[in-house]
């Protein structure tokens, strides 16, 4: 009687175990959802959800940055970029957003160093850096040789 019951113990356990596990996976997918579908405060919990479970998913930090974006939150939007860049390096939508900021803030240092890093990595969004640095070249003519040299 008592191994029945310590296998009915044993099921139970990893049933829920699984199911548990399926519902963390399932949060990122259900955010996404909720944010292509514009419905920004659901999507926010959810990636902030899918975070405690998985601190090291960097999508999760760089859709709750696109949300700040929507919102206007531009610090709460940084600090995210910069936490899932601390996760993935390489994540060149992340670096573009900061590209972004940085330009808007004016601050071009910032804008050359993160640009100089973005051409390394950059596979899909590379058109965009030249956008950028077309920009930049328009706005601070001085720079035109230091980023004509690099």
């Amino acid at each position: 009687m008592s191994k029945f019951l310590k296998l009915i113990g044993l099921i139970l356990l990893t049933v829920s175990f699984n199911s548990t596990s399926f519902s963390k996976e399932n949060f990122f997918n259900e955010a996404l959802e909720l944010f292509k579908k514009e419905k920004y405060e659901d999507a926010r919990f959810l990636f902030e959800r899918n975070i405690v479970f998985n601190p090291k998913d960097a999508n999760s930090y760089l859709y709750l940055a696109k949300i700040y974006n929507q919102e206007e939150n531009q610090r709460k939007e940084e600090y995210n970029l910069e936490t899932a860049l601390l996760i993935d390096p390489n994540n060149e939508e992340a670096l573009l957003m900061l590209m972004k900021i940085a330009l808007e803030k004016s601050n071009y240092e910032k804008v050359k160093d993160l640009s100089d890093k973005f051409v390394k990595v950059c596979k899909n969004l590379c058109d965009e850096n030249k956008d950028i640095q077309e920009s930049l070249k328009n706005i601070e003519p001085e720079n035109n040789e230091s980023w004509s040299k690099s």
